[in-house]
């Protein structure tokens, strides 16, 4: 299948599926600080992915692709900080800590194959 636009990419529809639990789950959260960061970490996953495509060049791309994929880890990173600060239950952390491997792999797939 050919990528037409952004939005076919599967790793940008799951991180946009992430970013949309993470904003949910944290929209009443007290710490605002917190709540900013992990919200901009999982944007800044599916921004970078649609700007690095609408570049149109493979270099381009792929570096933005990585970026999306640093994001991707600082948002695990912080959701083992949301669980042990009990901002979120295990079965919340499970499901978001999940999501985000899977947008993980999915960059790297995409990486390699550029």
């Amino acid at each position: 299948m050919k990528i037409e636009k952004f939005e076919d990419i599967i790793a940008w529809q799951k991180s946009k599926e992430l970013t949309l639990l993470i904003y949910k789950a944290f929209s009443i959260g007290k710490d605002f600080r917190f709540k900013d960061q992990i919200q901009r970490a999982c944007v800044s996953i599916m921004n970078n992915i649609a700007e690095g495509f609408e570049r149109r060049g493979d270099k381009e791309f792929k570096h933005f692709l990585f970026i999306a994929k640093g994001s991707c880890g600082e948002v695990r990173s912080m959701l083992y900080l949301a669980l042990d600060l009990e901002y979120l239950n295990k079965e919340q952390y499970g499901k978001y800590y999940n999501l985000s491997v899977d947008v993980s792999k999915l960059l790297s797939g995409f990486i390699k194959t550029l």
